[in-house]
């Protein structure tokens, strides 16, 4: 029997892709200024390898990622800059987050069948900030009994099992009694697999991304409307 919910954020119920990829381009732009080199396709080359082995980290830092390509190319990297660059950044994203327009009605329903919801997403690595995005989206917020920012107060990122393990204790729910709802497969599906937890994988179909092959036996959403009706057969 499914007693609890639990969400990821970016991506799930925001949907900040496209103020991801305008972030990206622009910081790129800045440090390949900065670096006053003149081959673009290395530059690139590199910088999109070390971003990934970063991610496959699950360390987003931009400011760790940006001080590794200066690394790299045998630079110093100027901590101001940096800082200046990482506030652009995020100003960038959230300027062009929403919130996917089904996600507050679908988990209003959701808390009211199957009680408190729960909220796990890892931290974005800013240094010069405090709280996680969802706290721009208080409302939205409001819908979690329990909260997780994974990579902060001594808890490691997805998809270690502690983030599951501490929102579950919160919850007061088993993790075979639990459904965990992302769109990422290594982070979020695998990671609430792993534990024990039902996956359920929400690729949105508004959104521009390219999704690796996952697995067969997971449920596949493309909206949070269709998530009701996966619960009902699990």
């Amino acid at each position: 029997m499914i007693k609890a919910i639990l969400f990821d954020f970016g991506q799930t119920l925001v949907d900040s892709s496209d103020g991801f990829r305008q972030a990206e381009t622009d910081a790129q732009a800045a440090i390949f200024k900065d670096l006053r080199i003149t081959d673009p396709d290395a530059f690139k080359q590199h910088y999109r390898r070390i971003r990934a082995d970063f991610h496959k980290k699950s360390e987003l830092s931009r400011v760790k990622i940006w001080q590794e390509v200066f690394r790299h190319f045998g630079q110093e990297s100027s901590a101001d800059e940096m800082q200046k660059w990482e506030r652009t950044y995020w100003r960038t994203v959230q300027s062009k987050t929403r919130v996917f327009p089904e996600a507050p009605p679908v988990l209003i329903d959701l808390s009211a069948k199957y009680g408190p919801l729960g909220l796990i997403t890892n931290t974005q690595g800013q240094s010069d900030a405090n709280t996680h995005r969802i706290s721009a989206y208080p409302e939205l917020a409001a819908l979690f009994a329990a909260t997780v920012v994974a990579g902060e107060n001594g808890v490691p990122t997805k998809p270690a099992p502690q983030p599951f393990a501490v929102c579950l204790e919160k919850l007061g729910v088993a993790a075979k009694e639990s459904v965990y709802v992302g769109d990422d497969w290594r982070i979020d599906v695998c990671g609430a697999r792993d534990f024990g937890m039902h996956p359920v994988w929400l690729k949105h179909h508004t959104v521009n991304r390219n999704y690796p092959e996952g697995g067969a036996d997971v449920p596949v959403i493309t909206s949070m409307d269709e998530l009701p009706a996966v619960l009902e057969a699990l």
